[in-house]
């Protein structure tokens, strides 16, 4: 009786962890495409505009990477070769890496658009639009030099069990480094993703500062609880505030998640499923917060389906 329900636990799960891939797929690239034509088309889009559509072709093909990968998980027939398995990892976990990386640029440029004219950051507002470019290049670089340990230790091993190999896919596993290499790559790691948390953290911080404040200039100049609309740039900043709510939980739920379990030294079917659903839980869901609270998306849609609805 156990092994069933851990059967149809597994497959229940399984079953989750694709419609939650077909969802992100879907949603980032609806957010992709229309970014890409609102940088292309509008004579002024905002400023953030390019960083979303950045981050939706991150978490695009990171999703895909994580099917390929699931593919091999469940128990695909065609076994990889090392080129194919130091490929995919790699590009997953430089995916990730980047995820961090832009959601945290996103949280900062957001918080420079928000901040008013006497402040320091203020001088910051024209000069990023020019040099957005070379922040975009600066992450990608950075992220594939951290990243670069898994082309290292990522070897193809179809059936090959070893207590020496972290277990990544059927095709795929992790050789241990040396030690010094581990110390350098695990140092990177976690200051990149504290400083760009901490950045997160201070930039979000910032914003809700601002934002309490023009609550309390509003409330003393019209005698009233809440603007009875909010502008455009408080909407936004609403959002993104969301977003890196949103995006701090299910990072340390996957830190929780992956160095609590240990799923990653053995094969088991239903925590790799659940660690998959939870690592994948931010690309998913963070296109959906956009498109929900993106209103020229929304009328964008809506003036579609009434084509094809007239049609």
């Amino acid at each position: 009786m156990n092994i069933n329900n851990r059967f149809y636990t597994f497959i229940a799960i399984r079953n989750a962890f694709f419609s939650e891939l077909g969802i992100g797929l879907f949603a980032n690239a609806l957010l992709l495409v229309f970014h890409v034509l609102t940088f292309l088309l509008e004579h002024r889009p905002k400023a953030t505009d390019l960083t979303i559509g950045h981050l939706a072709l991150i978490h695009l093909v990171m999703l895909l990477t994580m099917g390929i990968m699931a593919t091999d998980i469940f128990g695909s027939q065609n076994f990889w070769d090392d080129i194919e398995c130091k490929a995919v990892l790699y590009l997953y976990r430089l995916m990730r890496g980047l995820s961090i990386s832009t959601t945290c640029l996103l949280s900062v440029l957001q918080a420079i658009t928000l901040s008013p004219r006497s402040s320091c950051l203020a001088k910051f507002k024209h000069k990023f639009s020019h040099h957005n470019p070379c922040v975009f290049l600066f992450l990608w670089v950075f992220n594939m030099s951290v990243s670069v340990r898994f082309i290292i230790s990522t070897i193809s091993t179809p059936n090959v069990t070893s207590d020496y190999l972290m277990y990544v896919t059927e095709s795929c596993s992790l050789w241990p480094l040396s030690y010094l290499l581990r110390y350098v790559f695990s140092t990177l790691v976690t200051f990149r993703d504290v400083s760009f948390v901490g950045l997160m953290a201070l930039s979000s911080g910032y914003m809700v500062v601002l934002l309490n404040r023009h609550k309390r200039q509003f409330q003393h100049l019209h005698s009233t609880i809440l603007s009875p609309k909010a502008s455009p740039g408080k909407r936004a900043t609403r959002t993104i505030l969301l977003l890196m709510s949103f995006f701090v939980v299910m990072y340390f739920l996957d830190c929780v998640v992956s160095s609590s379990s240990g799923m990653l030294w053995n094969n088991d079917p239903v925590r790799l499923c659940v660690q998959m659903l939870v690592g994948n839980g931010y690309a998913t869901i963070s296109p959906l917060v956009l498109i929900s609270t993106e209103k020229r998306i929304i009328k964008f849609l809506t003036s579609m389906w009434g084509k094809e609805s007239k049609c």
